[in-house]
């Protein structure tokens, strides 16, 4: 599905989680992690997580809690609203 708002192009797929980089640590709440571990394993992934595609590389910035749930799943993949962009835009949020 690919859904135009503007001209910034947002498509959602699944995304092969070993290639999605994170760059920004976070802690989660290891009870949200379990609880969306439960509803995940019950009704699968209902939200995608956002990330950034620069130049064929993927970076996530939302869905910690999601990314964690679905790695401890053994999930190979997960839901993802890509949205291409810049490097000026990754530095942005690196910032």
């Amino acid at each position: 599905m690919t859904v135009e708002g503007g001209a910034v192009m947002v498509r959602v797929e699944q995304i092969p989680l070993h290639q999605i980089r994170r760059p920004l640590p976070r802690q989660n709440d290891p009870n949200k992690v379990q609880a969306l571990m439960e509803s995940i394993r019950e009704i699968g992934q209902q939200e995608p997580i956002d990330v950034l595609e620069v130049d064929g590389q993927y970076y996530g910035f939302s869905g910690c809690h999601r990314y964690e749930a679905c790695q401890r799943l053994g999930k190979e993949t997960i839901l993802a609203r890509v949205r291409k962009a810049p490097k000026s835009v990754l530095r942005m949020h690196l910032a």
